[in-house]
């Protein structure tokens, strides 16, 4: 089962590559900005989790933040961690292929003249 971790991975290893058509590029900035949509639900689902671990280990603990402290170590926090990571890789990644898209555009019409 393909995860959107790896669809991220594919992306960026794509773009590294540096041999993206303009066509190929445009494909993969519509893919990752349609995933971005999925990461940001994610994003929303895992804080409501990581927020009621958070709340539970308040209610047994003294002090804050050793609740807050023991709650980042429970696989919750790891997955809303994953997803704000994912999130901000995919940003980055659109940013640069909106970039190669537009060096593309350009040096298309400079060879046009």
């Amino acid at each position: 089962m393909t995860t959107v971790r790896d669809l991220v991975r594919d992306a960026a290893k794509a773009i590294r590559s540096g041999d993206l058509t303009p066509g190929r590029a445009s494909d993969l900035l519509a893919e990752l900005t349609s995933l971005l949509a999925t990461v940001l639900e994610e994003i929303r689902e895992a804080d409501m989790a990581y927020a009621h671990v958070l709340l539970k280990c308040l209610d047994g603990e003294e002090a804050a933040n050793r609740a807050k402290i023991r709650a980042q170590t429970t696989p919750e926090f790891s997955r809303a961690r994953e997803a704000r990571d994912t999130q901000t890789v995919l940003v980055e990644l659109i940013r640069s292929l909106k970039v190669i898209l537009k060096a593309q555009t350009e040096e298309m019409r400079l060879t046009t003249r």
